[in-house]
């Protein structure tokens, strides 16, 4: 399929955006700079990020992110109960799709693992820049580097596991200064399939290899320049929860940025490409009694034009625009030489999004801020492929005959008109207490898998799989209080939310067994706790987070909702050295859905204790090691489950790995 450039991506002209410093409206009370920052600031220690798996498992230190495993690789983050399309993932500004109908490769799989981000997660609407959030947004920035004299630096890391016998070697090095600089890294990283706590083999097992280049510049009068080109390799990626292997995936990144200051603020223009494709099977890495093969594609080109001001200290406004189009096409084949399409899963479906916004922020006094913003999007939605024939003889259809057999729709176009918006206020009513009050209104348009996807078997219903075109985008009535305080090195957050949703996609059965999207109204609602304690050395940190999700149309729970989740650490640092122990907790869970087929049943409750260290060898040298599952329980996340396969729809639960060592030396420079 040929690349779609899309001249309506480069040839957009709009107005910009103000950029009020995403940390002041995140953050009521000023914090250190951290690793990983989700709502009021979380953090990870040099042990995690130099060891994760895969950078998104960093998410997991705070309790209202779970992860969803499916394998080894391709952790999907749940912020508050919501995933997958719900949650919007941005790599230093710009969306990336995955290319699996399976979600093999969410978004979050193309984060650097060479380069460690910074990595924030949004749960309300205090900017519209990005978009409305849904359920949430991931956004990963990487700095630039920091030179010291002599222009150089950069860093090398080799480091491994026990369980599945890990290998990683990853590194950096950059040269230039404040006005230029060009940095290249890459990475490689490989595991076989690990065990559980009760020495069950989970099929799990990687290759994973990423390379890029950027480099940025600035002239005397601020106008800069940055650029990113990445590649990034899959091979053998085994899923214990699905059907099928992933033997190859490949996504290449463009990105480009400029911008200079104008008048009070800076006009900034982005401009990426980003396309991943993939190939999953269930006979390169498992066997089979009948061979099938999907391969699948998808293109994003998007456009950005910001404007940011301040006119006075008091005043931030913002607005802007952005473009985005999207192509998606996955084909299934079968046969004795993979020669008969069995389904058109994607059919060759584009996406075309264009969006307005403008945003204010406001000191009333020197205690209160308030803002507000608006957004508009047109999303345009088509499948030229849904008239494409599978299959032979009597049983030869097409994607369009099986939106009409279960949903009786012939239109495949669809155009949405959304409009969001959201209120903010921030009030100091005492030297260490502030109160945030977030009130807003996020419209989704459903995703192209809800709308499109079309896995078919003409023999066993309970194996089909389709999406609905003539769902209703979503509207998600969002309200969030916080009382985010710091005193005497203790900080705390207690916050309660409510997310009513009108149009609610929920992905379920019909009688017949076949996994079907229909719309319902929903409510989800959560309570949130942080509570720490530092005085430099010895540090303890204690999170707790609770969702309650209702489908209000039939009176029962939502699918896939995790339960009570508690993490406690205490940590100790001197002179560069650092320990952490981490237990992790969480509820059984009994709210389930049965008849969707998402929740395979009720969960049990677990409790995990992690151990992790750094320590300075020498000056550029330091050796960085955790123990995971310390005393090897076999546990899994609710929320763990492959449950959007195509050709066994069942949810499986994934287990954890059992006891883990891992160890990395690290040099920079």
């Amino acid at each position: 399929m040929t690349a779609r450039i899309g001249p309506r991506v480069f040839a957009i002209c709009a107005a910009g955006i103000v950029a009020t410093p995403l940390t002041v409206w995140a953050q009521s009370v000023d914090e250190p700079l951290s690793l990983i920052r989700i709502t009021e600031g979380q953090w990870s220690e040099e042990a995690a990020r130099t060891l994760a798996s895969e950078p998104v498992e960093r998410l997991s230190t705070n309790p209202s992110v779970s992860l969803s495993r499916m394998g080894g690789r391709g952790l999907e983050p749940v912020v508050r109960g919501q995933s997958q399309e719900r949650v919007d993932v941005l790599l230093d500004g710009i969306r990336v799709e995955g290319a699996c109908p399976n979600r093999m490769d969410p978004p979050t799989s193309r984060l650097s693992a060479a380069l460690a981000s910074l990595l924030e997660v949004r749960t309300d609407n205090q900017t519209l820049r990005w978009g409305p959030i849904a359920g949430g947004q991931v956004i990963a920035t990487t700095a630039a580097p920091v030179f010291d004299r002599e222009g150089v630096t950069g860093h090398l890391t080799v480091g491994g596991s026990d369980d599945g016998n890990g290998k990683l070697l990853n590194g950096s090095a950059a040269v230039g200064g404040e006005s230029a600089w060009l940095r290249l890294a890459g990475g490689y990283s490989e595991a076989n399939d690990y065990e559980d706590g009760d020495g069950n083999e989970i099929r799990s097992a990687y290759k994973n290899a990423e390379a890029r280049m950027d480099a940025a510049w600035k002239a005397g009068n601020g106008f800069y320049i940055k650029g990113l080109v990445s590649r990034q390799e899959e091979r053998d990626v085994k899923y214990a929860g699905s059907g099928m292997d992933a033997p190859k995936t490949d996504s290449d990144i463009l990105r480009l940025e400029l911008g200079a200051p104008v008048v009070n603020g800076e006009w900034n223009l982005l401009v990426w490409q980003a396309d991943v494709d993939h190939i999953m099977d269930n006979f390169s890495l498992r066997e089979s009694m009948m061979n099938l093969l999907t391969d699948s594609e998808t293109e994003t080109r998007g456009l950005r034009l910001t404007l940011d001001q301040s006119p006075d200290i008091r005043t931030d406004w913002a607005i802007g625009a952005d473009v985005e189009t999207n192509n998606w096409h996955a084909e299934r084949f079968g046969g004795a030489n993979l020669d008969v399409l069995t389904s058109v899963l994607w059919p060759d479906v584009d996406r075309d999004r264009f969006g307005l916004f403008a945003e204010r922020f406001y000191r009333v006094t020197p205690a209160l801020k308030v803002g507000g913003g608006v957004r508009y999007d047109r999303v345009e939605m088509s499948a030229a492929a849904a008239d494409t024939v599978f299959g032979s003889g009597m049983m030869a259809m097409s994607a369009a005959d099986a939106y009409q057999s279960i949903y009786g729709t012939t239109n495949t176009d669809v155009a949405d008109d959304n409009v969001s918006g959201f209120v903010t206020s921030d009030w100091r009513f005492s030297p260490v207490q502030s109160l945030v009050v977030t009130g807003s209104h996020s419209v989704r348009s459903p995703g192209v898998t809800e709308r499109y996807i079309a896995s078919w078997n003409n023999m066993d219903p309970s194996s089909r799989w389709v999406g609905n075109p003539a769902l209703n985008p979503e509207a998600h009535r969002k309200l969030e209080l916080a009382m985010p305080g710091r005193s005497n090195g203790w900080h705390w957050r207690p916050a309660v939310w409510v997310d009513q949703v009108d149009d609610f996609v929920l992905r379920t059965r019909n009688a017949d067994q076949v996994s079907i999207y229909r719309n319902i109204d929903a409510r989800l609602m959560g309570v949130e706790g942080q509570l720490g304690w530092s005085n430099g050395t010895w540090s303890a940190d204690s999170s707790l987070a609770s969702v309650r999700g209702e489908n209000r149309d039939d009176n029962k729970p939502l699918p896939q909702i995790p339960p009570v989740q508690f993490i406690q650490t205490l940590a100790w640092q001197h002179m560069g050295h650092a320990l952490e122990l981490e237990w992790v907790l969480a509820r059984r869970q009994d709210r389930v859905d049965l008849e969707s087929g998402q929740d395979p049943g009720t969960s049990p409750g677990y409790g995990v204790l992690n151990l992790s260290g750094s320590h300075p060898l020498a000056d550029y040298l330091s050796v960085s090691w955790a123990v995971d599952n310390l005393f090897d329980n076999t546990w899994a996340p609710h929320v763990s489950r492959a449950n959007t396969d195509p050709f066994h729809p069942e949810a499986v639960r994934v287990n954890e790995p059992g006891r883990t060592l891992r160890a990395a030396l690290t040099a920079r420079w």
